[in-house]
């Protein structure tokens, strides 16, 4: 039997205050992120909330600059926290090691920022063995520049992550086909 737990990485105040924050698709992604959340919670599905913290002075991310809190939105409930210091919330937070003890084999992935964070975990957690749920509407990325002047949207950098995702390292589904898969 598939024993489950939702991560909700980096939803923390460090991003509002970037230079590429947008709210273009906040309003969407906090509905779908509040009702993965609710839904897990309802089916006693353990939620945890990954933060992400750089010791750099200059760092948004800096717990010192009062920022690595969990974004004023979002629901307070959370089973367990972990911090991390890399991209991926398991290798230097402890969660492999809370996730095995508690025998979680199946993650779902959500979060900010779908390409970086989001999309790093889903990699290294198939790599550990977990299986994964990538829930894509319940993460929230923004433009970005590549390196030729080109400028990628939002949604064509959620879609890329989806592809290369996608029966590689993680089953790419939306909230109600996650929320569907989980026993009741």
């Amino acid at each position: 039997m598939m024993r489950s737990a939702l991560l909700v990485i980096d939803v923390q105040q460090s991003f509002e205050h970037q230079p590429f924050w947008s709210n273009d698709d906040l309003p969407a992604y906090q509905a779908a992120q509040t009702a993965l959340i609710r839904g897990c919670r309802e089916r006693r599905v353990p939620v945890v909330q990954v933060f992400h913290h750089n010791l750099a002075a200059d760092s948004l991310f800096n717990p010192a600059r009062g920022l690595c809190v969990a974004q004023d939105w979002l629901p307070p409930e959370h089973d367990y926290r972990v911090i991390k210091q890399v991209h991926n919330a398991l290798t230097d937070s402890g969660l492999d090691a809370w996730l095995r003890r508690a025998g979680i084999d199946h993650l779902i992935i959500s979060g900010m920022r779908t390409e970086q964070c989001c999309e790093t975990t889903a990699r290294v957690a198939s790599d550990l063995g977990y299986r994964i749920d990538f829930v894509s509407e319940a993460t929230l990325t923004f433009a970005m520049p590549h390196p030729d002047g080109r400028e990628f949207s939002a949604a064509e950098i959620k879609a890329r992550t989806e592809l290369v995702l996608n029966g590689r390292f993680a089953r790419v589904c939306s909230v109600a086909e996650c929320l569907e898969s989980l026993q009741p």
